[in-house]
């Protein structure tokens, strides 16, 4: 019976892989920089006493608290629902680290680490906002029709730039898909 290297199979870790701290490094920048605008906007900026601000034609900065998930749905104003999405979050960030630890390309890393990151800013203002402070507003106004965008942040933002990286990795025929 033959015993050498070769033949050992390495499972793979649940908590930590080859690309790990590449997608932590993008969590934690993503996350960082969507605590900071946000702190900014309210605390120095203040936001909250001169909102809208128009900076464009289309684009405003317009505070409003988020107590329920993604574009407003399954809205929570007591803090039990609070905090079971919270923990519903939590879950999430759980199950993509594990993918993450999994994870076999530098597209899929970063992808991950800002849904990652993202989730985490979200949650975090739960913790500390009677919401999630969003503040992006796009719209457009013509003569005969008009467009209004949800109201978003940057930790939004990184969500979806997240996802589409996933999407890209899965089209070109990436492990992108190959979620736990």
């Amino acid at each position: 019976m033959a015993t050498d290297a070769a033949q050992t199979k390495v499972r793979p870790s649940y908590a930590w892989g080859r690309l790990s701290a590449l997608g932590l490094l993008v969590a934690m920048l993503a996350c960082g920089l969507d605590q900071a605008l946000k702190l900014w906007l309210l605390l120095v900026f203040d936001l909250a006493d001169r909102t809208p601000v128009a900076v464009t034609p289309f684009f405003e900065l317009l505070l409003t608290w988020n107590t329920g998930i993604s574009y407003g749905l399954l809205q929570q104003q007591g803090p039990v629902g609070q905090w079971a999405l919270l923990a519903f979050k939590a879950a999430a960030v759980v199950f993509l680290w594990v993918w993450l630890a999994r994870a076999s390309s530098r597209l899929v890393a970063v992808a991950l680490g800002l849904i990652i990151g993202g989730a985490v800013g979200n949650a975090l203002d739960r913790l500390h906002w009677p919401g999630v402070m969003d503040f992006v507003f796009l719209h457009v106004q013509a003569a005969s029709w008009s467009f209004r965008w949800y109201v978003f942040n940057l930790a939004d933002t990184a969500i979806v730039a997240g996802v589409v990286g996933l999407l890209y990795e899965s089209m070109r025929g990436g492990g992108a898909a190959k979620a736990p």
